[in-house]
């Protein structure tokens, strides 16, 4: 029977896997709603595990607002472990919601959130537990497969694995979706799934990859990609949330049973960056900047402490310390919970935006952990290049305030593989890393400090100005790498002082072939995973073999390979697999940025400088939404309930669904179907060090 539990199956064979827990549902806030009391049904869907899943914002605010819809029903899954796969496999038991663990072929959509490329063999095991046709043109039922989130933006890769694609944010998108197929299932389905996509790819609210056709140059270049029906849209646009202070979510976050990447509340204060940090993704396609309120900020700390219990408060967005009222945010909120065991924190702190009282603030009801900066680059040519305008007297300053106001940790990030990059710019950053240390001890008067140096490496993603560079192989980054983990450790006076931290250049390869790819890369994922590919984001999972493999068997025939996709520098007439895409972004400026990255020329942030045509708020009627405000979020007002389709007190829904995604990694991190909220570069970072 449709929408029976699958529980009693399950339960059986929970006591043989590793952290059965996560499968059992019932997490503090977790919505059960009776399915037959539900026109539309929804499945969310994290392809991570659920330790990783579950803290994410997407999927927890697209789960509040659709269960808000009296007659909408949405449950959560996440990738089940292969012990577990196993089993299932063994006993016909199909993917399951956590919820009510009911059987996710039951639903009406399968929504997806993808923050990172290297979780689509996850997504076809979850497509083949559900006994779905891995192919989207093989299913004539079951439920539509919408992928979204920041990876969504070029969805080429799976293309043939998905019915339809959410670029931007989710909130409005998933109501108007939802009231289009309630419409279409009230009629009768008329024309089956075929019908419902294309209507809703004809209002511009979806992009359906079937509904377009590509066709290559001899070279292997794509030649043109086109739409084959005449009444859609020939770019599919992102949506763009305005006015997130009408859209306070999540009201009440879930509480995991189980011990998760992250166990803190997060507030969301700030969407969109207009840093214009040209490898950033997520940066780029959540334009234009959007901030909440202080009031509303400080309504949703207070809301979701006491639904959930929470003892920490994260204050996320791309670059949190860049709210138009960070100070007064920080100080209210700290004096507000004073006393108590709340304490406040922001992912990572640029430099240029920190100051001790600020962090003060922060730490005040608080243990005062460490600081995480993001230089990025070694050198400060290199930083040039990447338009992240920091200088090393500026980080050597900033650490030193830090370290002379009692603290004793600093984490640094940076990115070794960015265009242009030598071994000497790699080497700097051993520079500054003993430079750090010599500032903190200076400042501080004490030899205990402390200085973890974090590396990634760089992946050149769609809608960037770096779209069109070649990735550095995973040989050279390796190298590279290798050069400064010996130099760090050969200096005798601050060695010992300084934590490294990297992984090796292979599964940035991959990622950048995923990230980069066209609809050809599909049949590499898909032998991938037929060749037992899962969980690509763990390292103890990942098989670089395994990919160089499928990609010889895959793409040589094509007249392609691996290093085509990766390697390989776009020249500007080059037809990108995503250009048929619409991030707002115009493609001659993102090509004159690549060229001003190259000749080390720096640009300004919009929200405190004249429009640079990057054309994101012509594009989409908006434009950068900051303070200050000049208000308290004292008294502490209530968080309002949003009405029918989501729509704040006394506004319909947009006639244009429009829309912006939020920041990479994030909050990376992701968003289910979009839902734009900024990545939690912790929660990356934690699922890394995780393995």
């Amino acid at each position: 029977m449709s929408g029976q539990s699958l529980f009693p199956l399950l339960e059986p064979l929970l006591p043989r896997v590793r952290k059965p827990v996560q499968y059992v549902g019932g997490e503090g806030n977790s919505v059960v709603k009776p399915w037959d009391g539900a026109t539309v049904r929804w499945c969310l869907m994290y392809p991570d595990a659920y330790e990783v899943g579950l803290p994410n914002q997407g999927v927890q605010i697209l789960y509040e607002i659709l269960n808000e819809q009296p007659d909408v029903l949405a449950e959560r899954a996440y990738s089940i472990w292969p012990d577990l796969e196993a089993l299932m496999r063994e006993h016909g038991i199909p993917q399951f919601t956590v919820d009510a663990h009911r059987a996710v072929g039951d639903f009406d959509l399968f929504g997806i959130s993808f923050s990172t490329e290297l979780g689509y063999t996850n997504l076809l095991s979850a497509l083949d537990l559900a006994g779905l046709p891995l192919h989207a043109a093989d299913r004539t039922d079951g439920p539509l497969v919408i992928a979204g989130g920041h990876a969504a933006f070029n969805p080429e890769p799976i293309a043939d694995f998905v019915d339809a694609v959410v670029l931007g944010d989710g909130e409005q998108a998933v109501l108007r979706i939802t009231e289009i197929t309630r419409v279409w299932k009230a009629a009768g389905s008329p024309g089956g799934r075929t019908e419902l996509l294309h209507r809703l790819a004809r209002l511009g609210i979806v992009y359906v990859p079937g509904f377009f056709d590509v066709s290559y140059r001899p070279d292997g270049r794509i030649q043109v990609v086109t739409p084959n029906r005449d009444d859609i849209p020939a770019r599919p646009a992102k949506h763009t949330l305005t006015d997130l202070d009408s859209w306070p979510y999540p009201k009440a976050p879930l509480v995991p049973l189980a011990e998760t990447v992250h166990e803190r509340m997060s507030v969301e204060i700030f969407r969109g960056c207009t840093r214009g940090c040209r490898f950033c993704q997520a940066g780029m396609i959540t334009r234009p900047v959007r901030e909440r309120s202080i009031e509303t900020v400080g309504a949703m700390v207070d809301a979701g402490l006491t639904a959930t219990g929470f003892s920490e408060v994260g204050l996320l967005s791309l670059s949190s310390a860049d709210h138009s009222e960070i100070g007064e945010i920080a100080k209210e909120l700290a004096d507000r919970y004073e006393g108590t065991n709340t304490s406040l924190s922001l992912p990572s702190t640029r430099v240029d935006a920190f100051n001790v009282t600020l962090a003060n603030e922060f730490s005040r009801n608080g243990r005062r952990s460490g600081l995480t900066f993001a230089p990025e680059g070694g050198s400060e040519r290199l930083r040039k290049v990447i338009n992240k305008t920091v200088s090393a007297e500026d980080l050597v300053r900033t650490v030193s305030t830090a370290y002379g106001n009692g603290w004793r940790q600093v984490k640094l990030y940076f990115m070794c593989g960015l265009p242009t990059e030598t071994d000497e710019d790699v080497l700097e950053i051993a520079d500054l890393a003993r430079e750090v240390i010599r500032a903190g001890r200076r400042a501080s008067g004490h030899r205990d400090i402390r200085c973890t140096v974090s590396i990634g490496g760089f992946v050149p993603k769609a809608h960037t100005p770096f779209q069109w560079a070649g990735q550095a192989s995973h040989e050279v980054t390796d190298h590279r790498l290798k050069l400064l983990r010996d130099t760090v450790r050969a200096d005798r006076e601050v060695g010992r002082a300084v934590g490294f931290r990297y992984h090796d250049g292979r599964p940035g390869i991959i990622e950048g072939l995923l990230a980069r790819g066209d609809r050809r890369v599909g049949r590499v994922i898909e032998r991938v995973w037929r060749d037992g590919g899962r969980f690509d984001g763990w390292s103890e999972h990942f098989s670089f073999e395994r990919w160089e493999s499928a990609c010889a068997a895959e793409l040589t025939p094509l007249g392609v390979s691996l290093d085509w996709f990766t390697t390989r520098e776009r020249d500007e007439r080059e037809v990108l697999p995503w250009d048929h895409l619409d991030a707002g972004l115009d493609r001659d400026w993102l090509w004159a940025d690549w060229q001003e990255a190259l000749r080390g020329t720096e640009l300004d942030d919009c929200r405190w400088t004249p429009c640079y045509d990057c054309g994101v708020c012509p594009t989409f009627g908006t434009e950068n939404q900051i303070g200050p405000t000049g208000r308290s979020l004292l008294p502490v007002i209530s968080v309002g309930v949003t009405p029918a389709l989501g729509a704040p007190s006394g506004q319909g829904l947009p006639a244009d669904p429009g829309a912006a995604a939020g920041p990479d990694a994030a909050v990376g991190h992701d968003a289910a179907v979009g839902s734009g909220v900024a990545p939690d570069p912790d929660l990356v970072s934690a699922r890394a060090s995780s393995t």
